[in-house]
């Protein structure tokens, strides 16, 4: 585990360098191994960057990696992206928001569905990161707006609209039952869904961090920008 976790780290520091963030990766805010996964903080202005040009990036050096390494598990990454003020400390809601992203059960099953050898990123972002990047009008790379789906993220009582991103799928040739959009909704998981947010407005545990892989190993990545952690 202490393998694949420094085997992230380096994987994250090489695509944030072809992103130009290597200064921002430096300084990064409550970094945490969760032993198959990572955690920090940047700070919320490298957000068009992270959201558009990051997880290509990400999946370029996990496939670069694939082909130096044949004989080692293929490495397949799920990310989410948040923002948010936060404490020194990292510890507050948005953090716990941060964490029921990364283990919505659409965003598990996409890398469940997808061929390693194709596949090895997929992302998820809030509704406020969506909004606060696409309309910025600010450089986002070739990514845009139609590369993200909008799903329903949901992880216990958590229920948040959120945006689903795998790089090179085009979603428009791809099956759109496989995830529940908010105008899909009906009258009652609405309700739910509201529910889920108040009852989101109060700080919660963080969850655990379990991922099974067949054959191949599926860890987890997410990144957090808050303001309030940028000391």
């Amino acid at each position: 585990m202490q393998d694949i976790n420094a085997d992230i780290q380096r994987v994250l520091a090489q695509a944030l360098s072809a992103t130009g963030l290597s200064a921002h990766w430096e300084r990064r805010a409550f970094p945490q191994n969760t032993g198959d996964g990572y955690v920090a903080g940047l700070d919320p202005k490298v957000l068009p960057a992270l959201v558009g040009c990051f997880p290509e990036a990400l999946s370029n050096v996990l496939h670069e990696r694939r082909r130096q390494y044949p004989g080692q598990s293929v490495l397949q990454l799920r990310v989410s992206v948040h923002v948010g003020p936060l404490p020194p400390s990292g510890l507050g809601v948005p953090m716990v928001e941060t964490h029921r992203l990364l283990d919505d059960q659409v965003l598990r099953d996409l890398l469940v569905r997808a061929n390693p050898q194709l596949t090895n990123t997929v992302m998820i972002i809030s509704q406020r990161v969506y909004e606060d990047v696409f309309r910025s009008g600010l450089d986002t790379g070739s990514t845009v707006a139609e590369h993200f789906a909008q799903s329903i993220a949901k992880v216990k009582t958590f229920a948040q609209p959120a945006w689903l991103h795998v790089p090179g799928l085009d979603w428009g040739l791809a099956d759109s039952s496989i995830f529940e959009t908010p105008q899909q909704s009906s009258p009652s998981s609405s309700s739910s869904i509201q529910e889920a947010q108040r009852t989101n407005s109060h700080p919660a545990s963080a969850p655990s961090f379990v991922q099974n892989g067949n054959g191949n190993f599926q860890g987890q990545h997410q990144y957090f920008n808050g303001m309030g952690g940028l000391q």
